[in-house]
């Protein structure tokens, strides 16, 4: 028999670094989740991705066990990896921090198509330019 799901959690976190400190622990804390084992497998899983954020979808039972499965790292993550940018722009559409080509955007889209709510890379890649516009980069042909 199945075991009964009791709540899905979904964390962005440091690859390979993971620590209980806050938001962590105590999000694991209230769904009484073991959280070192829960961080040491995540550790362990995605020490290979270091130094970059990676979102975990953890499935909570009832006898309080857990699977989680490993995300892509969120768009805004990507686009800031395909234009070495540390970070976007705070004042979006005023000033602009980077030029993201309409390749890039189809190869960021592509790489994410999994993990978004689409299977057509065309809406993935306005998904994309969505992105790439609240964080101040422009898209150029």
């Amino acid at each position: 028999m199945a075991k009964k799901v009791k709540q899905i959690l979904k964390l962005n976190l440091p690859a390979g670094s993971a620590t209980p400190a806050p938001p962590v622990g105590p999000i694991l804390g209230q769904a009484g989740i073991n959280m070192m084992d829960f961080i040491k497998q995540y550790n362990e899983q995605s020490a290979d991705k270091r130094g970059q954020i990676i979102p975990a979808e953890i499935t909570v039972y009832e006898d309080r066990s857990f699977t989680f499965t490993l995300k892509l790292p969120p768009v805004s993550d990507l686009i800031k990896q395909k234009i070495k940018l540390k970070k976007g722009s705070a004042l979006a559409g005023r000033e602009n921090k980077g030029k993201l080509s309409k390749a890039q955007v189809r190869e960021i889209a592509e790489e994410k198509l999994a993990d978004l709510n689409t299977k057509d890379v065309e809406a993935a890649m306005q998904t994309v330019m969505g992105a790439a516009q609240s964080m101040g980069v422009d898209i150029v042909d």
